[in-house]
């Protein structure tokens, strides 16, 4: 089957691998021709240019986008729309907002061209692992797309299927990247804990491999931690500053929204953004807080 690809970054390099090696025929664009120039000598047809683009790929065409969410995706799309034709597919592979998914599904319903969500997780393990996704969109159309998804997911039957109409994909990618958060965050305050108990002298990667096995809190991201301990056990050098991709700030209106309690996300989302503040401005007032109404000492730096 013919896929199109355009982004080969991060995650659609891979992608675009793993396809290729499952026997699909893969054209791929992108801004970097590095980053394509790599992929042409594993067998990706290149394109210079969205209509080069376009015209290679077999219709009806299915053109799959791993872009940054937001305006590159409509820019992208107002870029595809004059050279596609009715019964074309664009899927949207990337972490876009779901109400913006609906909104282009329904524009782009107008001119005949079908628009899917595949929210997709594994980052830079899907290659060899395979990935997880959650696919929104006409079941007819997903039916259609099914060689493709199983190409991607760890196994035809496992890790992918089509979880409701569109936006549906991106909403329930939006909530999983929720959860992480709060996984992430359970774990860095727990091996935080452990680190701190001096006493014990604890082998903070030990206790992550014994933890790997039989364990209830066992899982992928515990893998990881452990393989990062193993790598660097104090982890020297790396900040404590996290960045967020915006999906657990909309999981977190999402929550208001419907009313629906999550401390757990909503806390983790925060203590991510306290981790940027280099200033931390309103520390420095609770300790001048304490000075004025009971005279305790401040640290000065």
């Amino acid at each position: 089957m013919d896929v199109g690809m355009i982004g080969m970054g991060r995650m659609g390099g891979p992608m675009a691998q793993r396809l290729l090696k499952q026997g699909h025929r893969v054209a791929g664009f992108a801004r970097s021709a590095d980053a394509l120039g790599q992929l042409e000598e594993e067998g990706v047809v290149p394109a210079a240019s969205f209509e080069e683009f376009v015209n290679t790929l077999a219709s009806p065409r299915i053109v799959w986008l791993m872009i940054p969410a937001g305006a590159p995706v409509d820019e992208t799309i107002a870029a595809l729309l004059p050279l596609l034709e009715s019964d074309d597919t664009i899927i949207d592979g990337g972490n876009s907002n779901y109400k913006d998914t609906q909104r282009r599904g329904q524009m782009l319903r107008a001119s005949g061209i079908h628009y899917v969500d595949a929210g997709t997780s594994g980052g830079v393990w899907g290659l060899e692992n395979g990935y997880s996704i959650m696919v929104g969109g006409d079941e007819e159309v997903v039916a259609r797309l099914r060689p493709i998804f199983e190409a991607l997911a760890p196994a035809a039957d496992k890790g992918w299927g089509r979880v409701g109409p569109s936006g549906a994909g991106h909403f329930t990618k939006m909530i999983h990247n929720g959860i992480e958060y709060g996984m992430m965050q359970a774990y860095g305050e727990g091996f935080a804990l452990m680190r701190h108990k001096t006493e014990f002298d604890l082998d903070l990667h030990q206790v992550a491999e014994i933890w790997r096995d039989g364990s209830v809190v066992q899982s992928w991201l515990l893998d990881l931690a452990a393989a990062a301990l193993a790598e660097n056990p104090g982890l020297e050098g790396i900040a404590p500053y996290v960045p967020d991709s915006g999906e657990g700030r909309w999981t977190v209106a999402e929550a208001i929204d419907l009313d629906v309690a999550a401390p757990v996300i909503t806390l983790a989302l925060l203590q991510r953004l306290q981790s940027r503040d280099s200033e931390a401005f309103s520390n420095k007032l609770l300790s001048a807080l304490r000075n004025q109404f009971g005279g305790h000492e401040m640290k000065k730096t």
